[in-house]
């Protein structure tokens, strides 16, 4: 990706765009994020009047980016400048900083994971430009619209067609057996180029997906199944609830809301199926599925050493493994592109993962043609043998795209790992062979804000100190002087650099951030100390989700537990509910009856009681904590909390639960 972030860290680790939360006037704007935005919007006329008098300086671009909807650091920028000055005299022309922008729209857009083009006519790209009379950043205006233009002006978002057509036949596949959504009978047209879009409209194919990816995410019951295209209100509902359920499983949905859906924006729709088509592809790929992955490990490496890789590093070292148990003679693969477009390590990939009583028997014929598209069509035929070829073309190997070059790769591996374990080299009992509850829903919560780079495991990518100094900028804008920060590392000064960011991480903890942080060294954040740095990420999550309550309420006091429990209660009884909140300790909280009547009481109507189950066995507890959850997002909560933390009365995640939900009962227009 071209964003400068990613460049402080591992090249190979997938990661999100970045982006802040600053300030914001329009309160409903800063909990919703910005809306995208719109291509003219660069030439408002307070932008115009910047410009009359000539350039501008440096220290006047960050302010009117912000203003924009850009949301870049200012140690980020620093940089960017320099390359945006052509005449290196510290100020931007008009050109320079319409250049500028087109530049950071285009990196911090969700959507900037797929292929963008602004050329007119670019063969395999289907082409589209987003529209808006009124340049408003106003979340309820329905003014935008979307069309395939190849005269309009404005800077283009675009999706590759391969990469739309194979998403298409992923999910046709992925969802053929299922009753509501008939793909079997009458599948997604790939040769529309707004079917796919089209499909998603209702939100019950992006329910069902998710669901797909990371089971029990959303219960059923919560989806609107059978209305009519005209309702609209329950077509957003289903958004809300996959869009919130997608935040709440860790994908990026920064920017993206159910009108941008509901409208079939491609480049907003393609990013977020992605996104969960690639946990659905990489779920499995752990030691707790596949033991085996132990044989992966390099010399000094223990079995927890595999939780901080990327999928990608996972499955980049499965393939070299593979190979060097072939007579492959190439070099190794570090790539999902360059190095794999001749289909060499493919064909002695596959022969050397294929079942020994495949029949007919697999062979290394491609290698014999020196055609590259026609080799890499034989080696298809091959990946047929064994029915793994997962959509894919032949053009998709030559070109080396690597997101479906990963996409089959990672099916290969999940339906042919090949990795046989002895028993006595199995993982001994106690060794950490995945994430706990508690840290993937914190490593969720991370990753759905759009913090890069990626986290795949809190301790080792946390250590730096980066993410956490980012999340604290979010939470409070510019807490962290980043002229401070080392963003790069020395390979000599390392240690030194990291500890110097982690200290700076632990003194904004304790001020201006009042945290809790007795006993808590930046020494502690680098080794990654598993409890202290829990304890953080905690109050980061804490705050976060009180300083959206502290804005949406315009109040200069912090939001207190007691405010929330005390709004509660209120709304319960206005609503004329029996349930009663006494704390998030409440042991009569695991039912979720109150949760339920506090939704109720929000959106009057929405919950089906005749649903609830009572009981009190912890199978009814949890489908009624999994309807909760459920239900609260489909009103539009940002949930993170699992069933079983209501189960289990979690005091923290609780919280956060009554946290979002005030938030929600804000949002809501009050007659």
């Amino acid at each position: 990706m071209s964003s400068s972030f990613p460049a402080f860290r591992n090249s190979n680790v997938n990661r999100a765009n970045s982006t802040g939360d600053d300030s914001s006037k329009d309160l409903k704007s800063n909990i919703r994020e910005s809306r995208w935005i719109q291509p003219e919007q660069w030439q408002l006329p307070e932008v115009e009047q910047k410009f009359k008098e000539g350039a501008i300086s440096f220290s006047e671009v960050l302010g009117m980016l912000q203003n924009l909807g850009i949301k870049v650091q200012r140690f980020e920028l620093d940089r960017i400048l320099e390359k945006h000055d052509r005449n290196k005299d510290g100020q931007l022309s008009k050109e320079e900083f319409e250049d500028l922008y087109l530049k950071l729209r285009a990196e911090k857009d969700p959507g900037s994971t797929w292929n963008k083009s602004v050329k007119p006519m670019v063969r395999g790209v289907d082409r589209f430009v987003t529209k808006n009379n009124d340049a408003s950043d106003d979340i309820n205006s329905n003014s935008s619209t979307v069309e395939k233009d190849q005269e309009a002006s404005g800077p283009y978002h675009s999706v590759l067609v391969e990469e739309r057509v194979w998403t298409a036949n992923w999910v046709n596949q992925l969802l053929a057996d299922d009753a509501h959504l008939n793909l079997r009978t009458n599948p997604i047209d790939t040769q529309d180029p707004h079917g796919l879009y089209k499909r998603c409209q209702d939100g019950i194919l992006l329910c069902k997906l998710i669901n797909i990816a990371v089971p029990k995410t959303i219960d059923e019951r919560a989806i609107n199944l059978n209305f009519s295209k005209q309702d609209i209100f329950r077509q957003s509902e289903n958004l809300e609830l996959a869009i919130n359920s997608a935040r709440g499983i860790g994908c990026k949905v920064v920017n993206i809301h159910s009108e941008n859906i509901s409208k079939g924006v491609p480049h907003l729709v393609m990013g977020l199926l992605w996104q969960i088509i690639r946990m659905q592809l990489t779920s499995e790929i752990n030691l707790k599925h596949v033991p085996g992955l132990v044989l992966l490990l390099r010399d000094g490496e223990t079995a927890e050493s595999l939780l901080k890789l990327s999928p990608e590093e996972l499955l980049l070292r499965w393939v070299n493994y593979q190979l060097q148990r072939s007579q492959y003679k190439g070099k190794p693969v570090s790539n999902f592109s360059n190095d794999i477009k001749d289909s060499d390590a493919y064909t002695y990939l596959l022969n050397v993962i294929a079942p020994a009583n495949t029949r007919p028997s697999l062979t290394h014929n491609p290698l014999n043609e020196t055609d590259l598209r026609r080799r890499a069509e034989l080696m298809l035929q091959e990946s047929d043998k064994i029915k793994a070829r997962a959509h894919i073309t032949p053009e998709d190997v030559v070109k080396g795209n690597p997101k479906l070059n990963f996409a089959f790769v990672a099916n290969l591996f999940n339906t042919y790992p090949a990795l046989e374990l002895a028993p006595e080299k199995a993982p001994e009992p106690g060794i950490i062979i995945e994430e706990t509850r508690e840290e993937k829903t914190y490593r969720n919560f991370i990753n759905s804000l759009g913090i890069e780079p990626h986290v795949n495991y809190l301790y080792s990518d946390l250590c730096d100190g980066l993410i956490i100094l980012q999340l604290y900028d979010i939470i409070r804008p510019k807490t962290v002087d980043w002229s401070k920060i080392y963003k790069t590392f020395n390979a000599i000064k390392e240690r030194f650099q990291k500890l110097n960011n982690c200290n700076f991480a632990v003194n904004y903890a304790k001020d201006p951030l009042n945290f809790k942080v007795t006993g808590i060294g930046g020494a502690d954040i680098l080794e990654g100390n598993k409890t202290l740095t829990l304890g953080l990420v905690w109050q980061i999550m804490r705050a976060y989700t009180l300083s959206i309550l502290q804005k949406l309420a315009n109040s200069s006091k912090p939001i207190a537990d007691k405010d929330i429990i005390n709004w509660a209660n209120e709304k319960l009884q206005s609503a004329n509910k029996k349930t009663v909140l006494t704390s998030f300790q409440d042991q009569a909280l695991s039912d979720s009856m109150l949760i339920c009547d506090l939704i109720d009481a929000i959106k009057p109507g929405s919950v089906q009681y005749n649903l609830l189950k009572t009981s009190g066995t912890p199978e009814a507890k949890i489908d009624n904590a999994l309807y909760a959850i459920s239900m609260a997002r489909k009103i539009g909560s940002r949930i993170y909390a699992l069933p079983e933390d209501i189960v289990e009365t979690k005091q923290k995640m609780l919280l956060t639960v009554f946290a979002c939900l005030m938030a929600t009962d804000m949002l809501v227009p009050k007659n």
